[in-house]
């Protein structure tokens, strides 16, 4: 392509000196106006190839998919990504899970471009339980909601101390005083009916 390219613009400058050598001022402006229009026309094919017009990339999903898988994706359709931000963290979704995306999956952008991640941090930082063991429902509700939990849940059963907390359960499983978990982990709490 280059190669016929040059030999393009050698013809014409060949011509060109030709018309520059007589002594027509029709034939110069002629050449001048043929010499214009082809360097404004290759300035514009070079412009349109080093800027990739009309090339576009779509975007994929990324949504819910690790980092690791994510970079291998985005690599195959040669673009790049960074990590916006980490500072939310969901306990129900694995760490390192892409939470959104900045373009949105689907958008059309030119090669190498950077998309924006918001990531499931792996490195949330983690909070024990406090002792809340027989302390009424609501100050426990207080404390975990100042520490960073959410109560997500209540089960009764048979004890004198109504409304009083026996247990703290995290998915399903009892957790001690002291246990660090990802704080804005739900939990459930055991409390006394009332009955003997």
């Amino acid at each position: 392509m280059k190669e016929k390219i040059i030999k393009i613009i050698k013809a014409i400058l060949r011509v060109y000196l030709k018309l520059l050598k007589s002594n027509s001022i029709i034939k110069h402006f002629f050449a001048s106006s043929i010499i214009v229009f082809i360097i404004f026309y290759f300035a514009f094919i070079s412009v349109k190839i080093y800027t990739k017009h009309n090339r576009y990339i779509e975007v994929p999903i990324l949504s819910g998919l690790n980092i690791e898988d994510a970079n291998k994706i985005l690599k195959k359709k040669k673009l790049k990504f960074e990590v916006l931000d980490s500072s939310k963290y969901f306990s129900e979704i694995p760490v390192n899970s892409i939470l959104s995306q900045i373009p949105d999956a689907g958008e059309f952008v030119k090669k190498n471009r950077k998309i924006y991640l918001n990531v499931n941090p792996s490195d949330y930082q983690k909070v024990s339980i406090p002792n809340i063991i027989q302390i009424t429902k609501r100050n426990a509700e207080s404390i975990l909601n100042a520490l960073g939990f959410e109560v997500s849940g209540f089960q009764y059963v048979d004890n004198i101390g109504k409304n009083m907390v026996l247990e703290v359960l995290y998915n399903g499983e009892k957790m001690n005083i002291g246990d660090a978990i990802a704080r804005g982990s739900k939990l459930e709490l055991i409390l006394g009916n009332g009955k003997k």
